[in-house]
């Protein structure tokens, strides 16, 4: 593993995208493609653009393939863009929705782990998946994986994932674990290798930068990226401010268990990207005024904080 090639994935923050629609219930690439400006001028290192953030299992494939191949084209070389989208039971489902997303000409394919095996089957059948996989899958474009809450969450063992590490194959884990400890053993398992881990977990986001994660790739990327950006560049040059740094963006991640992606697109709308908060994974005519008031003052408090943190 000493000799496999360097990974084409940068370190840093990577949003795990939110997809705009029109009124009428379609994507909006007008409005995508403020949001991708939006997120290279807060300092992004990368874009996730098909995921559960994005509302994949609520797009048909032929949204995914065009949501995917948009993005890539308008970040046009300023930042690497990686997608999933397999969102079948059905394993020739599965090569098909992934071929299909490997040629829009993205820089690594990302695997939903949980879609490798059911919730009840062992490590030995995900694995026999994932070999019968990747016979199908071309060659020459960089795997990654996400470990997707939906429908289940399926959190690769680190002696697994230092086998997926051996084959050369994967540069990209975001990691949904929320455990310091179980993302130290993954980054021993994988030392040496081209394979990254970054932390969907802001909680646990200092800690385990010490330990020599990659990066942040989660949710809270669509709203303050820009306050991530500071911590991963500054963390170890600025110790005590990226404690205070972390222990605010913490608590505010909370703001998670509102009425998500709803909450982000209204964000995003305030941000001037977004024309409407229109959801097809949630009601958005369940965010009361109450979650809107929450979400301005969240604002609020980022753009004090960039002050503080990102002149």
């Amino acid at each position: 593993m000493l000799n496999q090639p360097k990974s084409p994935i940068p370190n840093g923050v990577w949003p795990t995208m939110v997809t705009p629609f029109t009124e009428n219930g379609e994507i909006d690439f007008l409005a995508q493609q403020r949001a991708i400006e939006w997120y290279i001028r807060q300092g992004v290192d990368g874009m996730f653009a098909v995921c559960q953030s994005s509302e994949m299992f609520h797009l048909s494939l032929e949204e995914r393939v065009q949501l995917a191949s948009f993005i890539k084209e308008k970040a046009a070389g300023r930042v690497p863009v990686i997608a999933s989208g397999h969102i079948s039971d059905d394993f020739e489902d599965q090569v098909k929705e992934l071929t299909a997303m490997a040629a829009t000409g993205i820089d690594a394919l990302v695997l939903i782990t949980n879609r490798l095996a059911l919730e009840d089957e062992s490590d030995e059948v995900w694995q026999s998946n994932l070999e019968k996989l990747l016979r199908k899958l071309p060659e020459d474009i960089p795997l990654s994986f996400y470990e997707c809450p939906y429908p289940y969450k399926r959190i690769i063992s680190p002696e697994l994932l230092q086998w997926c590490a051996s084959t050369g194959r994967f540069h990209f884990l975001k990691d949904t674990s929320c455990d310091t400890d179980n993302i130290r053993q993954k980054l021993e398992a994988v030392q040496d290798s081209s394979l990254k881990i970054y932390n969907a977990n802001s909680a646990t986001l200092l800690e385990t930068l010490r330990l020599g994660i990659a990066g942040y790739s989660g949710v809270m990327a669509n709203f303050h990226p820009d306050l991530y950006v500071w911590l991963l560049n500054n963390w170890e040059q600025e110790p005590e401010r990226a404690e205070t740094l972390i222990n605010l963006l913490s608590m505010t991640s909370l703001i998670e268990k509102q009425l998500y992606p709803v909450n982000a697109k209204y964000y995003l709308m305030l941000e001037g990207v977004f024309d409407n908060y229109n959801c097809r994974v949630k009601n958005h005519h369940d965010f009361t005024e109450t979650n809107r008031l929450e979400i301005r003052q969240l604002r609020q408090l980022s753009k004090q904080l960039s002050e503080q943190f990102t002149i």
